[in-house]
């Protein structure tokens, strides 16, 4: 069962205080895409006066390397948080921060880097939407993204479902991670399924850019085709398992 901060989807408020709370959730939206927008802005204000140099320094892995190594714990703080923070802001893809922990890292410890930021975004996420519920999540996401995975909750065997459209390539995981806070399942459950059911995205990407920065070209190539057939073969998976699922 769904919960949405007060026990109910619809709770059955008058009309005034529904448009009441329509135009606080709208508000607060507001100031969060202004947010988001400054923070952009300042980004590009700074891609384009530093972006050139930054791009002939990491187009050379060595030199790459050579600054992780010498920055070991830095370093991996500030891509693990970078990738915390997009999981946290679920409508970013997490794709390129994961490739770059490949690149940076190599397979192995990129793969862990990413993995652990994983569980500490969805740890704090969880709690967040527990304790918060929809306010929360409204921030983030229109009343349609909820419905659109209703039946989920419905599931006889919901972190088992859960956990197969998490390994299914192409399926929003970071929006489920807050879905997931929404309903009645166990907080170990939900640690588990968000953090193990993202391996096949990281391991693809780390590899794909571990051997990149390696030169190993052709391996690379193979990272990238394989990454993407199992995007297509993953929504055609996951409308099947779906509708299955619904009846």
């Amino acid at each position: 069962m769904i919960d949405d901060g007060d026990g109910r989807l619809d709770d059955g408020d008058d009309a005034l205080a529904r448009r009441r709370g329509r135009d606080s959730l709208a508000r607060r939206r507001l100031a969060v895409v202004v947010a988001l927008v400054a923070a952009l802005a300042l980004v590009a204000v700074c891609c384009a006066r530093w972006m050139p140099g930054v791009y002939t320094w990491a187009t050379d892995p060595a030199a790459v390397r050579a600054f992780v190594s010498e920055h070991a714990l830095l370093s991996r703080l500030a891509v693990g948080g970078v990738n915390a923070l997009q999981i946290a802001l679920a409508f970013l893809p997490g794709e390129p921060v994961e490739l770059a922990s490949g690149y940076a890292f190599g397979f192995l410890e990129g793969t862990l880097v990413c993995m652990v930021a994983s569980a500490v975004a969805s740890s704090a996420i969880f709690w967040a939407v527990r304790r918060w519920g929809w306010s929360l999540v409204g921030l983030f996401f229109d009343r349609s993204h909820l419905e659109r995975f209703g039946w989920l909750a419905d599931a006889r065997r919901l972190e088992v479902v859960m956990l197969v459209v998490f390994l299914i390539p192409g399926t929003p995981k970071d929006f489920l991670t807050y879905f997931a806070g929404l309903t009645t399942m166990r907080f170990s459950a939900v640690l588990a399924i968000a953090t193990l059911g993202r391996i096949p995205s990281i391991v693809t990407s780390t590899v794909a850019a571990s051997a990149l920065g390696s030169g190993q070209y052709g391996v690379a190539a193979a990272s990238v085709a394989v990454a993407v057939g199992l995007a297509a073969a993953g929504g055609v998976l996951y409308r099947r398992f779906e509708s299955r699922v619904r009846g």
